[in-house]
């Protein structure tokens, strides 16, 4: 089975709560980390309560024996006795920004995404606690969590578990319990796992998929014939890929540099801006071997002036539409950028607007000029979302950009962007080696809109983004 073949069995099965998707966590949502990756290794270095995210980051993988998993309770046991909920709880949430999403299968993503589409009661179990899993069952939206519960007594850990720790048949118990407790039947429901300790969880349900199959899952599966799903591999970055981001981030200047030169006789501004976006993209696209394929790219040519919509995941986001855009267009970003000592310089020299997002008075001010700036003839390019998002998902809208489009009496084209958090993580200036697919969507009419009443036409464009994203277009 590959995942195109599993989301129609998703949208052609039974729909509804009474249908359960239950997912494995630790190499079925999450891959694991070997070797320990960069933020894990610098909390060992300064901080004192290393070991703590340490236990917490390191068993994320999941155990493959029992052995592994009594060694991995009682270090944490041990480890974490005496610690708060709260702590532990506070530790999960930075461990998970900083390092854990990044290990997110993009396939998990999408299956549990066309599970909670269709309705069905989506619940993340795990052998491990809460502190590891709920992070990431919040981003994926989801609101079920069967875990190992860990003892409190007096405001803090006791070095023991509140019941028996969900491993194997426990796991299974525990989601049979659930079904029962929620309505639910077994028989239509999913499950997914990877390694052998959750044949009897795949056991409890009608529809069990093996995703990466450990070698006696592998068997089990073959046995039963049930089918088997195979994830691109979520691994730490490399030598190569260390070499590849030297070799972009020198491509990058070396072609901004060449862009500015071969206008510079012109003494135009706009001219060197619009050289410098194009060669600088052909460059770090060549030199890193990344790939981008555009749908609808007529609509990035014309109607111009426009505000262009984007749904940012990644650094890399910005080299995608310097090579979608080309020419013509520039950017609002935050403030922070400015201190980049590699966009922050491109981009003002294409005379972006930065906007402080903790001053709502001044954000509001430095977008005044923006208008003025379309209607000179120049685009703009905007992330509604107003950061980066740690997965696919698509975050809330704000209001500026619409403003901005009605003001100037200029249309918003959303670009929507797939992949870009696969070439280069959040939070990670690492570039791997692969293709961004990139929908530029008709333009959409805002000159109707009422500026004080517009949340169900944002909402709407907002829709968009999700249904490109959910069904691509050919």
């Amino acid at each position: 089975m590959n995942l195109t073949e599993a989301i129609a069995a998703v949208r052609t099965g039974p729909q509804g709560p009474g249908v359960a998707a239950v997912f494995d966590f630790g190499g079925t949502v999450v891959a694991g980390f070997t070797p320990a990756p960069a933020p894990l290794r610098l909390l060992r270095h300064r901080d004192s309560g290393s070991a703590l995210a340490d236990t917490l980051l390191t068993s994320i993988r999941g155990s493959r024996t029992e052995g592994e998993y009594e060694r991995f309770l009682q270090r944490t046991t041990h480890v974490w006795a005496g610690h708060t909920p709260e702590e532990l709880t506070a530790l999960g949430e930075q461990l998970f920004r900083s390092a854990v999403h990044g290990h997110v299968y993009p396939e998990a993503w999408q299956l549990i995404r066309e599970h909670r589409d269709a309705g069905h009661t989506v619940v993340l179990a795990s052998s491990l606690t809460r502190f590891q899993v709920r992070p990431t069952a919040r981003e994926l939206g989801i609101d079920h969590v069967l875990c190992t519960e860990m003892a409190v007594s007096d405001g803090v850990l006791t070095g023991f578990t509140e019941g028996k720790p969900l491993w194997r048949n426990e796991k299974a118990a525990a989601f049979r319990r659930f079904a029962q407790a929620h309505d639910i039947d077994p028989a239509g429901s999913y499950a997914y796992a990877d390694a052998a300790p959750d044949i009897p969880l795949l056991e409890s349900a009608g529809h069990p998929v093996a995703v990466n199959p450990g070698p006696r899952m592998a068997l089990t599966a073959r046995e039963r014939e049930w089918p088997t799903l195979t994830f691109q591999p979520r691994e730490s970055a490399g030598a190569a890929d260390y070499a590849r981001t030297a070799v972009g981030f020198a491509g990058l200047l070396s072609g901004a540099a060449f862009g500015v030169a071969s206008r510079a006789a012109t003494r135009d501004h706009r001219s060197m801006a619009d050289a410098m976006i194009a060669t600088a993209a052909d460059a770090t696209l060549r030199t890193t071997g990344v790939r981008i394929r555009v749908t609808g790219g007529e609509y990035a040519r014309r109607p111009r002036p426009a505000v262009f919509l984007f749904n940012h995941q990644s650094q890399f986001d910005m080299v995608v539409l310097a090579q979608v855009l080309r020419s013509g267009f520039t950017a609002i970003v935050k403030k922070e950028v400015t201190a980049n000592p590699v966009f922050g310089p491109l981009l003002r020299f294409a005379e972006a607007t930065f906007i402080d997002r903790s001053d709502t008075t001044s954000a509001k001010a430095a977008l005044e000029p923006v208008v003025e700036t379309l209607r000179g003839g120049l685009s703009i390019v905007v992330a509604p979302e107003g950061t980066r998002s740690l997965t696919p998902r698509i975050g809330p809208f704000k209001k500026g950009a619409f403003h901005i489009a009605i003001a100037a009496g200029v249309p918003v084209i959303p670009i929507v962007i797939r992949n870009a958090g696969e070439i280069a993580w959040r939070n990670s200036a690492i570039v791997r080696r692969g293709t961004v697919d990139v929908a530029v969507l008709p333009p959409i009419d805002v000159s109707g809109w009422d500026p004080s009443d517009m949340e169900s036409e944002i909402a709407g464009v907002r829709q968009l983004f999700i249904d490109t994203l959910r069904d691509w277009p050919d």
